[in-house]
């Protein structure tokens, strides 16, 4: 028997009992399509989240203070700082060059005296975030609603969204304060008598709402304006009890190469001299709760294609009780015992390519619909979504894998249709 007659029985036994093969293909649908869709969400879990993630906040970004660093600062995940040190452009120069270093880009903050519009509160002291924004990709920022300010402008601003919380405005509308004019005003010590302060006043328009920022403070302008803003500080009358800042910059934001080099670009920002922050416990943290996440939902998908395989080897098996006489037919006229088990496993593998190709496709939708509820939330929430990311190798582990699965599960009855004796089934029918 050839393997186009084989194939012609199988796909002949499988439309003839047509309700019983839809039953079985529907159990390797259910459990491929749940597979499917659980590999689908994990694989985007464990890859476009943190690369998600990485776009507005970089998961290996390091923050390096203008400071020395303290006795187990590497031990940490928050600054512990050590007496001031100076970061200059030299310093960038040499913390560039450090292996396993992307990016490093110098941040700037500085005091400032906020008066909000008319109805925004009242005014109050906080600080202004300078950073380069011709590089922004290299920066930690997520923008929520509007757009960054543009490179060397001094009358465009960005606000976080404590500054929302400060004006009485509800966070899941951020885009509420774009277009209103925010007064900042840089502070300046001088001596007329007695020691005073007077300020450099700009009033900016807030073009963007952002989540996250370089360094803390509720204003984000460009870094040329926020260095303006300092040398106007510096110029004033220096008081020996509050000595003003000297160091060029006050941080810079490092973006190492991968989340595994951080530690070894953090130890080598220290060998330098400088503090560090970085959340590598709390992504460690985060990996090992999501490698937990993988086992379970692994487990759970196993399981489905378990039943489904013993829904394909069933149905297999009462298949080969019901064609007893066309077994002991074929046997009679020549057929070998090869022949039929060709004949069943073929069938088997008709069930399992179908069940499996329909399931895939049907795990690829839901994983879909699961992503549209997820980043609806995350909208919600001022958050940016993830897209659905499908492998390939999703897609062909889906449809081989079914098809493997009931060729494993119809080998059982093919090898019993395979060794019965011809007699024995024409006279058993």
């Amino acid at each position: 028997m050839s393997w186009s007659d084989a194939l012609r029985l199988a796909l002949e036994s499988v439309t003839r009992r047509f309700g019983r093969t839809a039953l079985t293909v529907l159990a390797v649908v259910l459990g491929s399509a749940l597979l499917v869709a659980l590999a689908t969400i994990v694989i985007t879990a464990n890859s476009r989240v943190f690369q998600q993630v990485s776009k507005g906040g970089p998961i290996t970004a390091i923050r390096v203070a203008a400071a020395r660093p303290a006795p187990g600062q590497l031990q940490s995940d928050n600054f512990q700082l050590g007496e001031a040190s100076t970061i200059d452009d030299d310093t960038l120069t040499r913390i560039r060059s450090l292996p396993g270093v992307t990016h490093a880009e110098p941040a700037l903050d500085l005091d400032t005296y906020a008066v909000p519009p008319i109805g925004g509160g009242e005014p109050f002291f906080d600080r202004i975030v300078g950073v380069d924004l011709r590089h922004v990709g290299d920066q930690p920022i997520t923008l929520l609603a509007g757009r960054l300010p543009a490179p060397g402008y001094s009358n465009e601003v960005a606000v976080t969204l404590q500054y929302l919380d400060h004006v009485g405005i509800d966070a899941n509308q951020p885009a509420a304060v774009l277009g209103q004019t925010v007064e900042l005003g840089s502070p300046q010590v001088y001596i007329f008598g007695e020691p005073r302060f007077r300020g450099r006043w700009i009033a900016p328009v807030i073009v963007g709402v952002i989540a996250q920022q370089s360094a803390p403070g509720m204003f984000l302008m460009s870094l040329e304006q926020v260095e303006i803003d300092r040398d106007w500080t510096l110029a004033g009358v220096d008081i020996p009890e509050e000595p003003l800042p000297v160091s060029k910059y006050s941080g810079v934001i490092v973006v190492a190469s991968t989340l595994s080099g951080v530690h070894d670009v953090r130890t080598a920002i220290s060998d330098l001299g400088y503090a560090t922050s970085a959340p590598e416990q709390l992504i460690a943290n985060l990996q090992r709760y999501l490698r937990v996440v993988d086992i379970v939902l692994s487990a759970i998908g196993i399981i489905a294609l378990v039943i489904a395989a013993l829904g394909v080897t069933n149905a297999m098996l009462a298949s080969v009780r019901e064609r007893r006489r066309e077994i002991g037919v074929l046997k009679a006229i020549g057929a070998r015992d090869r022949d039929v088990l060709r004949t069943f496993l073929l069938e088997a593998g008709c069930i399992g390519f179908v069940g499996g190709t329909i399931g895939t496709i049907l795990g690829i939708a839901v994983a879909g619909g699961v992503g549209m509820v997820v980043n609806a939330y995350l909208r919600q929430q001022g958050l940016i979504g993830v897209r659905l990311f499908v492998p390939a190798g999703v897609i062909v582990a889906g449809i081989l894998g079914s098809t493997a699965l009931a060729l494993v599960a119809g080998s059982v009855p093919a090898l019993r249709a395979a060794r019965l004796p011809a007699r024995e089934a024409v006279g058993g029918a």
